[in-house]
């Protein structure tokens, strides 16, 4: 079975929903990057290779969704092996604008090459099971569908970056970085994307954005590696716009990664609302 989309909880589900469908207008990607860029626009594009090398981190994510006057913004915390392609979310779900308290119990998210794993996925799903996501078949390439763009996608889209800024010296999580500003394409990141799931993951997302070129900033540490990202999608639905802006941050480089994926077993095969 294949979950094409989700909603995070009872309140806010007519607006993930409406940021979630994203099926409709078909992007419309921009050429690929000029080979002859400048040294800002080449250290944004090979962040995802260094980030490769960086054997695992842990990450912070944030996703905040806005549309028509209403805000809403999903976290989560966990640790990600860029070797074996493999990470962990706790995705914290906030309460819907009728309920009280500190909202739903967190999603689990497991990320792995072409596919997404959630439990506590709510809707029906027994607590001790999985649902499984085949990210090419969801309409944005889950970019932002599983409420948090994982950091080995969020840097994968800045190869297609088309141009950037050096904003200079500035502090991310208390360490020294350097900021870049600039503009990327997903079809462009697609093509500069080896085969393999990655590519076949932000080719998916082309055809589920109205517009490709995502504004986004980065930043990286003296040597280019990867510290933080943030990107601003927007999706146009035709009745109202969904603005996400989705922010990566990572810390704690070398940290031990234990990541299982679900076994058939305990992968829920039924309908999910």
């Amino acid at each position: 079975m294949v979950v094409r989309r989700w909603t995070a909880a009872r309140g806010w589900g007519g607006l993930l929903v409406l940021a979630l469908a994203v099926g409709g207008c078909s992007g419309t990607g921009s050429a690929a990057p000029d080979a002859g860029a400048g040294d800002a626009l080449g250290a944004v594009r090979q962040s995802a290779d260094l980030l490769a090398e960086s054997g695992s981190s842990r990450a912070r994510t944030a996703m905040r969704m806005a549309s028509g006057g209403t805000e809403i913004t999903i976290r989560g915390e966990g640790v990600f092996d860029y070797t074996r392609g493999l990470g962990e979310l706790r995705v914290t779900l906030p309460p819907g604008p009728d309920e009280d308290g500190p909202g739903p119990e967190p999603v689990t998210e497991v990320f792995a090459p072409g596919e997404l794993f959630m439990k506590n996925r709510g809707a029906g799903v027994p607590p001790d099971k999985w649902v499984r996501v085949e990210v090419v078949g969801v309409p944005d390439g889950n970019l932002v569908t599983g409420g948090a763009t994982d950091p080995m996608t969020a840097f994968a889209l800045l190869r297609g970056a088309l141009s950037a800024d050096d904003l200079g010296e500035t502090r991310l999580g208390g360490e020294p970085v350097r900021h870049y500003r600039g503009v990327t394409d997903i079809a462009a990141a697609a093509e500069a994307a080896g085969p393999g799931p990655a590519r076949e993951q932000l080719a998916a997302a082309v055809a589920g954005f109205s517009r490709t070129e995502v504004p986004f900033d980065a930043y990286l540490d003296e040597g280019g590696a990867p510290r933080g990202v943030r990107h601003r999608f927007s999706l146009d639905q035709g009745v109202s716009a969904v603005e996400v802006t989705s922010t990566v941050t990572l810390f704690g480089f070398g940290v031990p990664v234990e990541v299982a994926l679900p076994e058939p077993a305990e992968v829920y095969w039924g309908a999910v609302a």
